[in-house]
């Protein structure tokens, strides 16, 4: 039997959501390892592993080269400010825009099309 957590001991995460300008297409992998190297870079190895980034691969979005980055609340923007340092992943010379920040995956889908409905209108 697996014991639960109680919510108020559970770690508080935040989901950061990004897209990717850049002069061609940009792999998953080859982005996965970017963002973790400036990450490791900006924040050093002992505070990577307290801010536990994690990239969700079912969320990145090849076509419209936009993703998911999962860390701790209290590093979130640390994390921001490594994605903003990333500029070239392989080939390719790059710009790492953050969109939103969240406290869940469906509320931050949500203020994205949310917000570009908005943008379409206007």
């Amino acid at each position: 039997m697996k014991l639960k957590t109680l919510p108020s001991l559970r770690e508080k995460k935040r989901y950061i959501f990004f897209r990717i300008h850049s002069e061609g297409n940009v792999k998953f992998e080859e982005m996965k390892n970017a963002v973790m190297n400036s990450i490791i870079n900006w924040l050093g190895e002992k505070d990577t592993g307290l801010a536990k980034p994690r990239i969700i691969k079912n969320m990145w979005n090849e076509k419209e080269q936009t993703g998911v980055l999962k860390c701790s609340h209290r590093y979130a923007d640390d994390v921001k400010v490594s994605l903003g340092l990333v500029h070239q992943i392989g080939e390719n010379r790059v710009i790492i825009e953050t969109l939103k920040v969240s406290g869940t995956i469906k509320s931050g889908c949500e203020k994205l099309h949310s917000s570009d409905a908005k943008k379409s209108i206007s």
